[in-house]
Order: C-alpha cells, then sequence, then structure tokens
C-alpha cells in the first residue's frame, strides 16, 4: 500500500519494457557499424 501518492519501485516496475541488457549492447554496436559503414561507404571516412 503506497502512501501520499507515492509509489514502491516494484509496484512503478509492472509496466515497464523489459530488454535483456545484450540485446541493448548489440543493437549499440550493430547501428555503430553501420554508421560506420555508410561513412566509407559515402567518402566521408578520412
Amino acid at each position: 500500500m503506497s502512501s501520499a501518492g507515492l509509489m514502491r519501485y516494484f509496484d512503478a516496475d509492472d509496466t515497464a519494457i523489459k530488454l535483456d541488457p545484450k540485446m541493448v549492447i548489440g543493437a549499440c554496436l550493430a547501428s555503430g557499424a553501420g554508421i560506420l559503414i555508410l561513412n566509407i561507404a559515402f567518402g566521408m571516412w578520412p
């Protein structure tokens, strides 16, 4: 039971999007590699 409108962490976590940390790191690496490849392809790489 929360008081004064405050919610506990586990009460607020019910609607959160759950992502695996490995998926987040993989998406970051893939997008970084994609940007690097596009920069090389369009001649923007030094």
